[in-house]
């Protein structure tokens, strides 16, 4: 609806319809005598005897009144039709009612009759009139009846100025408004709070700036907490300041609304540490308050403290929401923290919500997140009618997991229940079509997008499909799917570009897309590791030392290698090279032992990517001690035959060490599952979940789905492990390790403590004590 369109739009109304009280005619007030008779029907109601009673004797108001409230409005109305002449109050009640139940098409006949039968409507039932079209969203009905008011008060004008802040008609709203003789704190409320929901906050701010010079305009409550929205929109620090010293003056900060909105503010003005003083002030917080508290902490990377937080909340008495769980949960899914994701699974369970719920949709994603795939489809399984959210947390979850065949499994029945895929779908659909090498099948999918589901191709779909053509070596079919871009390609798109230069030796072309990702992003060490690798395969070492100095000069350095293993309930971290565990020592032997039944068994250290131009069996020996291969084979030692092993690495598993590793896991049949930045890794017997995908993906993160999916570009999305084996609703303890990133070649395992699962007493850490024992969790900040 265009407001052009608002004053010449009509309503239309209904003829009275005459039924078999009496014939009544509004030109000449006239009519037959009164024929009794039942009213209804049929009686099948026990009030419609007590309502044709009244009728029958003339106390037409009260009969209405009876049905109104059992919400029978279009009975209602018929007796309306029986009144020779109705009451303003008979008018104004019914009114309010059609109001009360958005019953617009009733509301618009109580309207006709009006007109119809002469009567005419002072500013009250005119503005009710206004106010009933406004809340069943019919704007041009308002507009009209407002153009044709002959008086017009203060209340017709914040009514028409809140309608059309609401629709978005924000030029129309300012007309109104800037028309006013007089205005109260409603008037400057409605369109202020209209700027800052249509994302106008300059406007918004400026405004709230005139009213406060206006000499008889005090702010209230509604109107500081709009004001408070629009310094958040524009995270203007300095701006919220003066609010808030205006709300204290003026004795506003007691008010519960005002707390929420002043927190709210510093937490999006990146001031977290003051949003959560005024929070921790707020006597009565609702689950709003919480939840926008807990999520200011995820959205800031403060992760531990939106977990203890949310353990709080979980002790206060207060139910979380939808919007709490799927908060939490994303978060558990970003740090793949499956063992407290489960928890808050038990506990939604426990408290029951609604599986319809976006929730649930959440839950798909952290199983599908942490690698969890059979139960991300036990939770899809009971959602009744899954939407398309749900669908493409599995779908991607299944590409992620390698299992692309299932990935596009379930995509064929999403099209089959009529659900309408949308664009992010698709990234997932396009992944599986890469992970399987299906070229020709993930070309018929990109085209699908735009010819078959109409679909606008996005960055991320080209970044696929060059993703997928440039691993399979067709190339020209790459740069001319890239040519015919109407967008600039990004910097996902180049990185894929150069991941297939790499497996094949393009050297020429992995120069051009190197140049444009040193343009788009030259603080990424990706890029640069990249190139290196692929001169140092072509024995370019000169090359590989520009590459270095690059790097030196520009400050880019290479993120350490980090991992870590959970045995016992103890988390053990390792770098690459470390020889601080107590345990170090056995572990070293047992590598060397292994490696030598690995090269019985046929493995070839791959060395292409060591970036020092030194002996082959110096190469050999920087590759033995990754940190991954240090905590796989500290996780065989310290834990019975049989034993799943699962390690977490902070960047992208190497070549080498994904060969080795799925040696390792035939030799000591072992099922061994990694989790790196990119995605989860099992292997078993000797095969990788992946299918050998990360021998064909040298550019870590930000050319899969998952960083494009996250918006990461090589970089690991959390910094943190949870460890958490307790049901959320009984008293346990986590352990909570940040892990720092650092140039230094520290060792990690001083920064990690054997922290078991129960103990209550706290423990000493490098440069921070631990918290003290709390029942939910205990969060352990190992900082440099």
């Amino acid at each position: 609806m265009k407001l052009a369109n608002l004053r010449s739009s009509s309503y239309s109304l209904f003829q009275p319809k005459r039924i078999n009280f009496f014939s009544y005619s509004s030109q000449s007030n006239s009519h037959q005598p009164l024929v009794r008779k039942t009213f209804f029907k049929s009686n099948t109601n026990v009030d419609d005897g007590l309502i044709t009673r009244l009728c029958n004797d003339n106390k037409f108001k009260e009969a209405m009144d009876i049905l109104c409230n059992q919400k029978r409005l279009k009975e209602a109305i018929q007796i309306l039709y029986q009144i020779k002449q109705p009451s303003a109050l008979v008018y104004s009640n019914i009114v309010q009612f059609c109001r009360q139940n958005h019953a617009l098409e009733e509301g618009r006949r109580v309207h006709a009759h009006m007109l119809s039968s002469g009567f005419k409507p002072g500013i009250v039932i005119s503005n009710r009139l206004l106010d009933m079209y406004a809340k069943c969203e019919s704007l041009s009905d308002a507009q009209k009846l407002f153009d044709e008011m002959i008086k017009k008060d203060l209340c017709s004008y914040n009514t028409m100025i809140t309608a059309c802040a609401k629709f978005g008609y924000l030029e129309q709203a300012r007309k109104l408004f800037d028309e006013m003789r007089e205005r109260d704190n409603f008037s400057w409320t409605a369109m202020i709070s209209g700027y800052v929901r249509y994302n106008k906050p300059v406007e918004a701010l400026e405004l709230y700036r005139t009213m406060q010079i206006s000499e008889n305009s005090i702010s209230n409550k509604f109107t500081v907490s709009s004001a408070l929205a629009a310094a958040s929109a524009i995270q203007c620090l300095r701006l919220g300041k003066e609010i808030h010293g205006y709300i204290t003056r003026t004795g506003l900060v007691s008010d519960e609304v005002v707390w929420s909105a002043l927190s709210d503010m510093y937490g999006k003005c990146g001031s977290i540490n003051e949003g959560r003083r005024i929070f921790d002030k707020m006597v009565d917080r609702d689950v709003v308050s919480w939840t926008a508290m807990i999520g200011r902490y995820f959205e800031e990377g403060r992760r531990e403290e939106g977990f203890a937080l949310f353990s709080e909340l979980m002790k206060s008495g207060i139910r979380p929401n939808d919007f709490t769980f799927a908060g939490v949960l994303n978060a558990c899914a970003d740090n793949a923290a499956e063992e407290l994701g489960k928890q808050v699974h038990a506990h939604m369970t426990r408290i029951g919500f609604d599986p319809y719920s976006f929730a649930a949709s959440a839950l798909v994603h952290m199983y599908s997140k942490c690698g969890n795939v059979e139960n991300a489809k036990g939770v899809f399984d009971g959602i009744p009618r899954p939407d398309i959210v749900s669908w493409t947390a599995l779908i991607n979850g299944y590409a992620q997991n390698g299992l692309p065949d299932k990935a596009l499994e379930y995509f064929e029945l999403l099209l089959k229940s009529g659900t309408q895929p949308d664009h992010i779908v698709f990234v997932g659909v396009l992944s599986a079509c890469t992970h399987a090498g299906l070229v020709d099948k993930g070309l018929e999918y990109f085209y699908s997008i735009k010819e078959k589901h109409g679909l606008t191709h996005t960055a991320d779909h080209y970044a696929c499909i060059v993703d997928l053509l440039a691993r399979s070596g067709r190339f020209e079919e790459a740069e001319g799917i890239i040519s015919k871009m109407p967008m600039k390609p990004d910097k996902f798109l180049w990185a894929s570009l150069l991941g297939g230069c790499r497996i094949h030796g393009n050297l020429e072309l992995a120069k051009q897309a190197a140049e444009a990702l040193f343009e788009i992003e030259p603080e990424n060490p990706a890029t640069y590791i990249t190139m290196a690798n692929i001169y140092a395969i072509a024995g370019m070492w000169s090359d590989v030392a520009k590459i270095r100095k690059i790097m030196n000069d520009r400050g880019v350095v290479k993120k350490p290698g980090l991992s870590w293993i959970e045995v016992k309930r103890e988390v053990h971290m390792f770098m690459v090279g470390d020889t601080s565990h107590p345990q170090s020592k056995e572990i070293q032997e047992f590598l060397v032992e292994l490696s030598k039944r690995m090269k019985e068994e046929g493995y070839v250290p791959d060395t292409n990517f060591v970036l020092h131009d030194v002996e082959e069996e110096q190469k050999e020996q920087n590759l033995s001690y990754h940190s991954e291969k240090l905590a796989v084979a500290f996780g065989i030692i310290a834990t019975p035959p049989g034993t799943i092993i699962k390690v977490y690495k902070n960047l992208r598993t190497c070549v080498d060490c994904h060969t080795a590793i799925k040696f390792i896991s035939n030799i000591s049949k072992r099922k061994i599952i990694v989790r790196d930045s990119n995605r989860f890794h099992c292997f078993e017997d000797g095969n990788c979940s992946c299918g050998d995908y990360c021998r064909m993906n040298p550019m870590g993160a930000s050319t899969t789905l998952h960083g494009m999916l996250n918006g990461e570009s090589g970089q690991v999305c959390g910094k943190a492990i949870i460890i958490c084996p307790g049901l959320l609703y009984s008293p346990v303890q986590f352990v909570f390790f940040s892990l720092v990133s650092s140039s230094r070649a520290t060792s990690m395992y001083q920064y990690s403590m054997f922290i078991h699962i129960g103990a209550s007493k706290s423990i000493d850490t490098p440069r921070r004590e631990a918290s003290n024992s709390i029942s939910f969790l205990e969060y352990l900040y190992f900082l440099k």
